[in-house]
């Protein structure tokens, strides 16, 4: 019988296809919850920054300053988060559970040794942080005023972080996206409170923000580890098959699949940021235009990154049925996210005008935004299938593909901006051409790697 390699398991190469419909909902058990846990954390921070807002615009700037490096410092746990969940997920699928409690203690030991670097370092080396942001003034007062607390605050968020990981590789979504909302709902109540100094309350300003995103943060942890204590017990006292996991080789295959999903989390974050200084070279309007779309697609490209850690989830516990199902989860994962791009993408691109009226009343913001958000549908269509072609990769074993696809988007993407902007003819349109076809490459490379991961014959390459 051939055979194939997957995620370090030799399964069989063929097997009776997965039920395509069976499968689609399954993805959709999984990918619901990851969808409102991702969203509940934006809308927080939209009305987090209402609340700022009224301090003025250098609160304003500090928390945008503050926002865009916890993204970045993201990128670093997400190395453990997706390692976790995926090498649980398989040890599951495969019924090899007896490794799973050192898998939990690799897990304490790279969170033991991430954290202190970024909290205390964080924290003490604040003003070089935010100086790289800004010069001086209100905006670096405010920004130093929220990191002594948003960087000590890393450790929380980190925990609940990799905690979530664990969740995930059990199969269990529901339980991070609880733990979502009640950190966020606490953000919302405790924001005006601490700001504004309510109810008796000091009134801390940007401070307090900082100060109620930890203290959500915090509840929601300790909520967390009751969870996990008894999801652990359930988990490790009916672990009986495969044989134990060192230490040192826990560690190596977190890292095998954490590490290059990690560089391809902050490959696009540096070419997102790259852009939007290609943008503002055309003025105020494209930039404002551009503002406001990417608060509209996040909620798309949400869905899709929920369908791909579903389909990561899945592929990854479904190891032990045979290689085929590496393919079949691949086309239905990829055929859910490829219909919400575009009927979303249709649906923002008919609306554009309406969509970003709601936030100005600038007609040339208006007018530039309406054009861009036509950009969209293809743009959201390539996106959809390299997104998700990604958590196949990185349950597959093929997890440095993810790497080499965001690469190469960067590769195309950046220097057509650059070049296809600087055409008379074309203006802010050549950057958004760039955008699309910088995300065609991408789809294109993924697919063709899909295509030899999971070819439609029985023989399966990796």
């Amino acid at each position: 019988m051939a055979t194939a390699s997957i995620n370090n398991a030799t399964v069989p190469a063929t097997s009776a296809p997965l039920d395509a419909a069976d499968t689609r909902r399954k993805l959709l058990r999984l990918a619901g919850p990851v969808y409102f846990e991702l969203v509940s954390g934006v809308v927080a921070g939209v009305i987090d920054t209402l609340w700022v807002g009224r301090l003025g615009e250098a609160a304003i700037g500090a928390v945008a300053i503050a926002t865009t490096v916890e993204n970045v410092l993201l990128g670093v746990i997400l190395m453990v988060n997706i390692g976790t969940t995926v090498l649980i997920s398989s040890s599951i699928g495969r019924n090899e559970t007896s490794g799973l409690r050192t898998v939990m203690r690799a897990v304490g030991v790279l969170w033991m040794v991430i954290t202190p670097v970024i909290a205390i370092g964080g924290f003490l080396a604040r003003e070089q942080v935010a100086g790289l942001f800004t010069s001086g003034g209100d905006i670096f007062r405010l920004t130093v005023e929220f990191f002594a607390i948003s960087f000590p605050g890393m450790a929380v968020f980190f925990a609940q972080n990799v905690i979530d990981g664990i969740f995930k590789g059990t199969g269990d979504t529901r339980t991070p996206m609880r733990m979502a909302i009640l950190a966020n709902a606490l953000i919302l109540v405790l924001d005006p409170l601490l700001i504004y100094g309510l109810a008796g309350l000091p009134r801390m300003g940007v401070a307090g923000a900082a100060l109620a995103m930890l203290i959500g943060r915090a509840v929601a942890l300790a909520t967390a580890l009751v969870l996990l204590r008894r999801k652990r017990r359930a988990v490790l006292g009916a672990a009986t098959g495969g044989g134990e996991l060192t230490l040192r080789q826990a560690l190596s295959r977190i890292l095998g699949v954490g590490l290059p999903a990690s560089a391809d989390f902050v490959i696009r974050m540096a070419a997102g940021m790259t852009l939007v200084v290609v943008v503002a070279g055309f003025g105020a309007s494209p930039l404002a235009a551009y503002g406001i779309g990417i608060k509209i697609l996040v909620f798309i490209t949400m869905a899709l990154y929920a369908v791909r850690q579903a389909a990561s989830i899945h592929l990854a516990r479904s190891t032990a049925l045979s290689a085929t199902a590496a393919r079949d989860i691949g086309r239905q994962s990829l055929l859910l996210a490829s219909g919400i791009a575009l009927g979303a993408g249709l649906l923002v691109a008919i609306g554009g005008g309406l969509l970003v009226s709601a936030f100005t009343g600038d007609a040339s913001v208006v007018h530039e935004g309406t054009i861009l958000f036509w950009f969209f549908i293809p743009y959201l269509a390539a996106i959809a299938g390299t997104v998700t072609l990604g958590g196949v990769f990185a349950a597959g074993g093929h997890a440095r593909s993810m790497l080499w696809v965001a690469l190469l988007g960067a590769a195309v993407q950046l220097p057509l901006a650059f070049g296809l902007g600087a055409v008379p003819a074309l203006g802010i349109n050549g950057v958004w051409t760039a955008m699309v076809l910088g995300a065609g490459a991408q789809y294109a490379l993924s697919y063709a790697l899909f295509r030899r991961y999971c070819p439609a014959e029985p023989a399966l390459g990796g």
